[in-house]
């Protein structure tokens, strides 16, 4: 184990801050979500991450001699990235923050099937069955806001999808990057993409892409969802390097209850007894599949090594 890994609670520290902050930023979102354009408010949110962790990336030297690979998988994952955002900030304007959370907390399952599909890792049937059950739970969470709402209950759904595809892009290149240098190059390269898609959409009259002129309380919350929308990230990029992930990962689910209490705090959103039963029961299959991830690891890291074959009989 690396000194870095000698450190647990700093990790657990580390990941519990992120767990508070990426529900307060979606309901920061959630709040701005009614007065500026989801588009703007998401060009927003990256200007911010790329002013406040770009130069920091450049003092630091984390951008020099970035490979072709890495550029590419960093594109990827920014577009993965602002397309999940995108997605969450939309189905805040429609759902309560709770329900939004637990619906997109099928991420997980997802990334199991994916493992299994795109990488190829061995996946076995209670994991499967568990991805079974969660589904079933996270239908439970939509089924009640799809009654209320429509089709915009299904917007965390794609909220998992694209985040998974981001983890995926982000594991393909974490060990080629540092955090601040990831999240900086990516918020060039979201500005860089929706600076001139919005600059032409307000040229051309189109509503979803009109610019309007934040009041200053509005600028506030613009300042608070770019801080924590950054740093958020990098605490749970951080946390890694203190704490095992099979010792992190069940803390993320911590995000849900945060969010129901936040909801309530802000809101008055408090999911109902379905939607509330289907976030125990995603919660209980995500905990299940990270138990038995650990499991399997810890089965592996003990079974004996195999026997030299013994030597010929001497003649």
């Amino acid at each position: 184990m690396t000194k870095d890994l000698d450190r647990p609670l700093l990790g657990i520290s580390l990941m519990l801050g992120f767990c508070v902050l990426a529900p307060l930023g979606d309901s920061i979102a959630k709040l701005l979500g009614g007065v500026l354009p989801v588009m703007q408010l998401l060009l927003f949110r990256f200007l911010a991450q790329m002013i406040f962790l770009g130069p920091v990336a450049l003092w630091r030297g984390e951008l020099r001699g970035l490979s072709p690979r890495v550029l590419r998988f960093t594109l990827y994952r920014t577009l993965f990235h602002m397309g999940g955002i995108f997605c969450m900030f939309t189905a805040l304007l429609y759902l309560p923050l709770a329900d939004a959370v637990a619906i997109a907390f099928v991420m997980p399952f997802l990334m199991l099937l994916l493992g299994w599909f795109v990488l190829d890792e061995e996946v076995g049937p209670r994991r499967l069955a568990a991805c079974a059950v969660g589904f079933v739970g996270t239908l439970l969470v939509v089924q009640p806001s799809f009654a209320e709402v429509g089709w915009p209950a299904l917007l965390p759904l794609g909220v998992a999808v694209l985040f998974s595809l981001f983890m995926l892009s982000t594991r393909q290149m974490a060990k080629d990057i540092a955090p601040i240098g990831m999240q900086g190059l990516s918020g060039v390269m979201a500005v860089a993409i929706l600076a001139p898609v919005i600059g032409l959409g307000h040229w051309a009259g189109l509503a979803p892409l009109t610019m309007v002129a934040p009041d200053p309380g509005s600028w506030l919350l613009i300042l608070a969802i770019g801080l924590i929308g950054s740093f958020g990230h990098l605490l749970m990029a951080a946390s890694l390097r203190y704490a095992p992930s099979a010792t992190l990962a069940p803390m993320q689910y911590l995000e849900i209850p945060v969010a129901t209490l936040i909801g309530w705090l802000i809101f008055r959103d408090f999911p109902d007894g379905l939607a509330l039963a289907g976030i125990v029961v995603t919660i209980a299959a995500g905990l299940y599949i990270i138990l038995r991830e650990r499991a399997i690891a810890r089965a592996s890291r003990q079974a004996p090594l195999p026997h030299p074959p013994a030597p010929p009989p001497a003649v």
